[in-house]
């Protein structure tokens, strides 16, 4: 019988763990899509090679914690501030990957001003917004993004539009920014759209490099636990109902 150290040599694996993702249990709950864009974006980063000159900005909210699964140099924001800190970051240290990872609870509400002057600025950085349409870690509240007559904890009867307005698409505002290069709307529900999502992902970074300006990349993301859904169903209610408002494809590409 062969020992297992021969059945794992490098040749036989089909698949191997990047080692920009550490052995942390990660805290997402099961179906999320935060752990999915976690590991795409480890994967670019030891793909390029740019480990040691990345520096990820990551405020409150379910992205709180990416430091503890991503073996890079983290610095933590104030709530929505993440854009005012990449800002800071990248001017002083002009040669590093400097990327914010950020909710649509922080990003498209209370740091609705840092990103749209950050993107304005066209600081050269990449900008993570993961939309789930409601705040997931603090008890599924409205969020800027929740859908007309979607129940939250804070509209059990669905976003009433004459009270709260229309959801905020914000990233078709972020599109119409001269400092912004390239700006997608990507998803992680099925093995293509992963496919296509750290490709937007592999973009991005690179455009750092040739100093092209803001690279802005919206996930359309599920929320089981705060949509009162499981796994399954929730992909298929992300399909049905957000893509049809949040609909995945580039809105620019300079």
């Amino acid at each position: 019988m062969s020992d297992i150290k021969d059945i794992i040599k490098e040749e036989n694996l089909v698949y191997k763990k990047t080692k920009v993702l550490t052995d942390n249990v990660m805290h997402y709950c099961p179906g999320c899509s935060h752990g999915v864009v976690h590991k795409l974006i480890a994967e670019v980063i030891e793909e390029m090679g740019i480990q040691e000159k990345t520096i990820g900005i990551s405020p409150v909210g379910c992205s709180v914690l990416a430091y503890n699964y991503l073996d890079i140099d983290w610095q933590e924001a104030a709530h929505g501030r993440a854009p005012a800190l990449a800002t800071a970051v990248n001017r002083l240290y002009p040669e590093k990957y400097v990327f914010t990872y950020q909710g649509d609870g922080d990003l498209a509400s209370i740091g609705a001003a840092e990103i749209i002057h950050a993107c304005n600025r066209g600081e050269n950085i990449v900008v993570f917004f993961i939309n789930n349409a409601i705040y997931g870690m603090t008890g599924g509240q409205m969020a800027p993004t929740t859908l007309p007559g979607m129940p939250t904890s804070t509209s059990p009867y669905g976003r009433d539009v004459k009270m709260s307005g229309q959801p905020l698409v914000i990233t078709e505002l972020i599109a119409q920014l001269p400092g912004t290069n390239y700006v997608t709307r990507q998803a992680v529900h099925t093995p293509a759209a992963v496919r296509k999502c750290k490709k937007a992902i592999r973009k991005a970074f690179e455009n750092i490099g040739q100093k092209k300006g803001t690279s802005f990349i919206e996930v359309v993301a599920t929320c089981n636990s705060g949509w009162k859904l499981n796994p399954v169903k929730s992909n298929e209610w992300m399909v049905e109902n957000m893509f049809p408002v949040y609909k995945p494809g580039d809105l620019k590409d300079e």
